[in-house]
């Protein structure tokens, strides 16, 4: 089973923009939005290290 991790969005103001697109949204979308943070986050950490830098900069994105 996977670990739970923190949510890293806010959850009402996700809600309130997909409203405002006219859609509605489940709490498993929310979830897996935030999987894709945690992954997005990872990928520029890693790019970050790899280029010897302490500093994640938006180009690491």
């Amino acid at each position: 089973m996977s670990e739970e991790r923190e949510t890293l969005i806010v959850a009402s103001k996700t809600k309130a923009f997909i409203k405002s697109q006219g859609c509605m949204v489940s709490a498993d979308a929310l979830d897996e939005l935030n999987n894709k943070i945690y992954a997005l986050i990872e990928n520029a950490v890693k790019r970050t290290k790899e280029n010897k830098r302490s500093t994640l900069r938006s180009h690491d994105f």
